[in-house]
């Protein structure tokens, strides 16, 4: 499980205040489709806010530490209902840009893309 400093924290919590949730967990609780959809939301967000529809704080607090664990993620931050985790994304590399065949584009051509 990752680990972040105090100063890591501070800033996931300021770029996570303006967020809204994007996943929401019902009555039915964590299945693995709301698992499936919090890890897509990680992937291609890295910081989301998750909404659990329960009252009971240790349950919220049991499943924020299985998306943790399940998912190689971090909680940032639980207050009430919302629930803020962070999985920072791998390194993608570059893609080379292609050759045009043919001319080069004038500046024009360049200036419209």
């Amino acid at each position: 499980m990752l680990t972040l400093s105090v100063l890591q924290r501070q800033n996931l919590k300021a770029r996570a205040h303006p967020l809204k949730p994007t996943v929401m967990i019902g009555s039915a609780g964590l299945t693995p489709t709301v698992l499936r959809e919090i890890s897509c939301a990680l992937k291609s967000h890295e910081l989301i806010k998750v909404r659990v529809m329960n009252e009971d704080r240790d349950a919220r607090v049991v499943i924020l530490e299985k998306i943790c664990t399940q998912l190689s993620a971090v909680a940032v931050q639980h207050i009430g209902k919302i629930l803020v985790v962070y999985q920072p994304q791998e390194d993608v590399p570059e893609k080379k840009p292609t050759q045009h065949k043919g001319k080069p584009l004038s500046k024009k051509q360049l200036s419209s893309r």
